[in-house]
């Protein structure tokens, strides 16, 4: 039970990594350090945006309108972290 326990928290752990690559990655290109029109680039923006969309979307949909800000990202980190918080404190539980 321990080793599931240490498995999802390891996929916690990618998961967390992919929103903040993503994050970094936005605001790289936002700020032209990164340029789209590079093939390599664009492969991996296109493949965080196909990964990371379905959840955004959904929590987009929750959110009301802030304009241009997107909290989405903020909203999916946070809910990462409390996910590792819920499992690490039941761990001693299911053991």
């Amino acid at each position: 039970m321990v080793s599931l326990l240490q498995i999802l928290l390891l996929i916690l752990s990618v998961v967390q990594f992919i929103i903040l690559a993503h994050v970094i990655m936005s605001w790289l290109i936002n700020f032209g350090v990164l340029n789209l029109r590079q093939p390599v680039v664009y492969q991996i923006w296109e493949g965080l945006n196909r990964l990371l969309e379905p959840v955004y979307g959904r929590i987009r949909r929750i959110l009301p309108s802030m304009g241009g800000l997107d909290l989405a990202p903020l909203i999916a980190l946070l809910a990462v972290y409390a996910l590792r918080i819920v499992i690490t404190n039941n761990a001693g539980y299911l053991i």
